[in-house]
């Protein structure tokens, strides 16, 4: 009788610890480790398509269909190699719809070559230098009493406060944009996509 006590738990202890090696291997699979063994950030989709962070902020944003508009903006005013260079770059990227609350008009004008200096104004209105994720911008918004200002490598600032849950920029116009997805970590920086196009 002891022998099978002893037999049987052995077998439960067995049992219990391939149980446990079983649940561990979920998690790791879940949640891939780094060389640091921190786990990864799992990237949200963005119009659709899978955001890997081993890309650049270029190659991820040609793949989302929410910003053909931004990728031609980009082409157009000659930034491309600048935005896959390494950067760090944290990018607060308009969708195509953020594009389509601007006047009739506005983006066919901008995309023409005569006012490529212009849209690069534009663009580089969206970007700050060194890679700031959500945690950090609500650091920065807490510390500042409510408010942060970003400067943009435009030159001008951007100024990020909170609404809710949801970060807000309010531009040099007072134009104000809303952070709807953010965290889309990128090889060289981070993404932030907003839901209107932001004005120096």
């Amino acid at each position: 009788m002891k022998i099978t006590k002893l037999a049987l738990s052995l077998l439960l202890g067995l049992s219990a610890a391939a149980g446990t090696q079983a649940a561990m291997a979920q998690v790791t699979q879940k949640a891939p480790m780094t060389d640091h063994g921190m786990a990864q950030h799992e990237n949200p989709m963005v119009g659709g398509a899978p955001m890997y962070a081993s890309k650049d902020i270029i190659d991820n944003a040609m793949q989302s269909k929410d910003h053909t508009t931004l990728v031609a903006a980009v082409k157009a005013a000659g930034l491309v190699e600048t935005l896959k260079g390494p950067g760090p770059f944290t990018v607060f990227a308009p969708t195509n719809a953020a594009f389509d609350k601007l006047p009739a008009g506005t983006v066919d004008k901008l995309l023409q070559p005569s006012m490529k200096a212009d849209l690069t104004k534009v663009l580089t209105y969206h970007v700050v230098a060194g890679k700031v994720d959500s945690m950090a911008l609500a650091a920065k918004i807490k510390a500042g009493g409510g408010k942060a200002m970003l400067k943009t490598v435009q030159g001008e600032n951007l100024t990020a406060s909170m609404q809710g849950q949801s970060i807000v920029l309010t531009d040099a116009k007072g134009g104000m944009a809303k952070v709807t997805t953010a965290d889309v970590m990128q090889s060289n920086g981070v993404i932030h996509v907003v839901d209107t196009v932001l004005m120096p």
